[in-house]
């Protein structure tokens, strides 16, 4: 292989080109401007959830896979400034909540003197992004997939071009390129963020101290997680939604307003329905921020500390050459794909949140894999319906399917089986009974068309619904499944008893 690519090196500094045949696959060596070229079957730009699982399945069907990647560390956000550091966040602080609040002491645990060392708590936090992106690397090697660290361009159809920092290029002639570029945060018009009193989501995984008072723009996941985090470190929380409910979008309405219930009683504070007009920085190095209602009406001014944006994220596709090869976004930024990820130009593919559908790590894994499963000649299928979601707060919520309000609005038939976690003996044990399972099943064919979970351990409960729904699994199969006693997951298997029975037994 190496003696095919020192000859078409040499062959196009001559300026000839000719074909070359790649495990299998044909890719044509051309003429290039930059010292250094590469060839392979399938180039991966971004090495995010999906782009780096996208690459390794590559490699592992037989393909010769390039990853090419931005950064200095591999994983894309979620590993270096999204889900793997606010998990860290999360669950140690509620560590120090549990510990510096009532908590321990109703169990019996009598300390004294608890402090907080928030630079060991983001050195712990660090270690495991360290650890984590540094496995990826391995991962690579191991599946020898070809790591180019730079900014991937697409220059043709069958060409990326990766711009390093120091301003080398290396030109990848490939068959099939794959667009996995992820998305950014989405900015406020008018406010400008600079990652210390003014922070994103990336700036407030990282605060240098905790903040007397924290505003938050948008009470979505990421919002409420993060608003969790400094609310028990010891920030005062307001988080300001334009929405009227907590949890965005694909939150069943019930779960919402339990779900809400709870935060309030641990201390964060909400204004719904309320639409944030502007902030400016006073003398004294405060923020004032002036809020309305959302339908409008007389403006209030909040003041804090640190002013957190989180009102989404939008797809990362900036200089990425789309429209040099003729791919044109939609009116929402993403890049429009076939069943099988292509663009409008065949050879040019596309996952993750570029595309359409939740911007979701584990969406993106999955459609990174059968998405080169397709480029090896499989069928490549995916059911959104059966993707789950979870905000990792405590409790935690979690679904998959459909909510109570769509099957409402799409006029289908259901029962809905309810359990709430106070009657479940395992809850019971660990003091820890907030929230309920409700699950949604057809009315005539039984069939499970949606798991709601608020609780402790939602987000690994709401993986057995994920997996009946996926094999179209009625409630009384679930029902029926035999579950260790005691455990929080028999309050699933009640909620589905409720809705094909119309009655659980513990409850």
């Amino acid at each position: 292989m190496q003696s095919w690519t020192v000859l078409c090196r040499s062959l196009a500094k001559r300026g000839q080109g000719i074909p070359c045949k790649l495990q299998g696959v044909t890719t044509v060596c051309v003429r290039t401007y930059a010292d250094a070229r590469i060839d392979a079957d399938v180039t991966v730009v971004g090495s995010g959830p999906g782009g780096y699982v996208a690459a390794i399945k590559a490699a592992q069907l037989g393909f010769k896979t390039v990853c090419v990647e931005k950064n200095a560390t591999l994983g894309g956000t979620c590993l270096n400034v999204g889900c793997i550091p606010s998990k860290a966040l999360l669950n140690n602080s509620h560590y120090y909540h549990m510990a510096h609040g009532k908590d321990f002491e109703s169990r019996g645990i009598e300390v004294t003197g608890v402090k907080l060392n928030l630079e060991k708590m983001m050195a712990q936090k660090s270690g495991a992004v360290k650890a984590l992106t540094g496995g990826i690397a391995h991962l690579f090697k191991q599946n020898k997939v070809t790591h180019v660290n730079g900014f991937g361009t697409i220059t043709g159809a069958n060409e990326v071009t990766a711009t390093g920092s120091d301003g080398s290029k290396q030109v990848i002639n490939t068959k099939h390129i794959l667009i996995a570029t992820g998305s950014e945060v989405t900015p406020f018009p008018g406010i400008e963020i600079d990652e210390e009193t003014i922070v994103s989501s990336t700036g407030a995984l990282s605060l240098q101290k905790v903040p007397e008072e924290m505003i938050v723009i948008g009470a979505g996941v990421i919002g409420v997680e993060l608003g969790s985090v400094w609310q028990r470190l010891g920030a005062k929380v307001t988080l300001v939604e334009f929405l009227g409910h907590v949890g965005g979008m694909g939150i069943d309405m019930e779960i919402s307003k339990n779900f809400t219930r709870i935060l309030q009683k641990q201390g964060l504070k909400f204004r719904l329905g309320t639409k944030v007009m502007g902030a400016t920085r006073r003398a004294d190095g405060k923020l004032d921020v002036a809020v309305e209602a959302a339908a409008g009406g007389k403006a209030e001014t909040l003041s804090c500390d640190v002013l957190l944006v989180c009102i989404g994220r939008r797809p990362f596709t900036e200089n990425l050459g789309l429209h040099s090869v003729g791919i044109q976004l939609d009116n929402r930024g993403r890049i429009p794909v076939n069943n099988r990820f292509q663009t409008t130009v065949p050879s040019i593919y596309a996952i993750g949140d570029v595309i359409a559908g939740p911007m979701l790590a584990h969406k993106a894994e999955d459609e990174g894999i059968i998405c080169v499963e397709g480029m090896a000649g499989g069928t490549p299928h995916i059911d959104y319906n059966c993707v789950p979601s979870v905000i990792y707060t405590h409790p935690e919520v979690a679904w998959v399917g459909k909510t109570e309000e769509q099957l409402k609005e799409e006029g289908v038939p259901y029962n809905v089986g309810k359990f709430p976690f106070a009657a479940n003996s395992r809850a019971k044990t660990i003091a820890d009974t907030d929230g309920l399972v409700k699950i949604l099943g057809h009315k005539d064919t039984d069939r499970m068309l949606g798991a709601h979970i608020l609780g402790s351990g939602a987000g690994e409960m709401i993986n057995e619904a994920a997996l009946a729904m996926e094999y179209g699994a009625s409630c009384e199969d679930v029902a029926r499944v035999c579950h260790a006693h005691p455990t929080v997951s028999e309050a699933f298997r009640e909620a589905n008893l409720a809705a094909s029975f119309g009655k659980a037994i513990n409850f």
